[in-house]
């Protein structure tokens, strides 16, 4: 079983969850995640997530575990943090970019939820986390997240972040619902994830949307982002290629700048 943590998640846009641990509890966490901590909490790096699973509790089973971590892109190691003290402690972890953190009860969601890649932040001890294999060929070569998606499995507690401002859905049996696949968060295990490809050849050439979109089938639960990750990147990159004129000092530059609202 998991360890029964309380929580509290603070800000808006840029957002920290604070954990609250009795003594000898454990949180764990990605590398990088971790904001602050008070005194008489232990700070250990380990293999994988640190759960108990069918592999094995051994170096061997914890190694494998750890290993499938790479193929979702995520490091070799996780962080656990351990109250040693007296009394509760708090630890937090903030978020690594714009967006809200989502707290997952995983006994009350069926013990399993499918993620993107990059959306875990933290979780209880006990809280397994794995990879997911897109059983169909279509949807892992054009479903936006590949054929290796994370899943995360158990009784406790685990934190998502997503960009941008998140809506969950109940979808009902038979329910259909057509998402860019940048926009999936995470949905649970009776969720049938899809791909279906954009009618009219002009939508799919000038639709600026691409040639797929995602299409999640209830029953079940799904969240989704407004800002993925990919399309915040590609803006930014975008945007910075558009100023490097702007920012020679040029006459064209300043004119540019008055165009589009920038002022000199």
């Amino acid at each position: 079983m998991a360890h029964d943590i309380d929580y509290f998640i603070y800000g808006e846009e840029m957002q920290y969850v604070e954990i609250e641990l009795d003594p000898q509890e454990t949180a764990i966490a990605e590398a990088g995640s971790f904001m602050m901590m008070q005194d008489g909490i232990e700070m250990q790096t380990i293999f994988g997530d640190g759960s108990q699973n069918a592999n094995g509790s051994g170096f061997m089973g914890k190694l494998l575990n750890a290993g499938k971590r790479i193929l979702t892109g995520e490091s070799l190691f996780m962080t656990a943090f351990t109250n040693v003290g007296q009394g509760k402690k708090r630890v937090s972890f903030a978020s690594p970019y714009p967006g809200k953190i989502i707290a997952l009860d995983l006994a009350a969601l069926g013990g399993k939820i499918v993620a993107q890649k990059d959306s875990f932040l933290c979780a209880a001890k006990g809280v397994s986390v794995g990879i997911e294999f897109q059983r169909k060929l279509g949807t892992g070569l054009f479903g936006g997240e590949g054929f290796i998606m994370q899943k995360l499995e158990g009784d406790g507690l685990a934190f998502m972040h997503a960009g941008g401002h998140v809506l969950a859905r109940e979808l009902q049996p038979g329910e259909v619902l057509k998402v860019d696949t940048g926009c999936i968060v995470a949905y649970t295990k009776d969720v049938d994830y899809d791909i279906e490809f954009v009618k009219g050849v002009r939508n799919m050439i000038f639709g600026g949307e691409g040639m797929f979109f995602a299409t999640l089938h209830g029953p079940g639960k799904v969240w989704m982002q407004t800002l993925p990750i990919s399309r915040l990147a590609s803006r930014i990159v975008s945007y910075g290629g558009l100023n490097r004129g702007k920012e020679s000092g040029s006459v064209l530059g300043g004119l540019g700048n008055l165009l589009d609202g920038d002022g000199f």
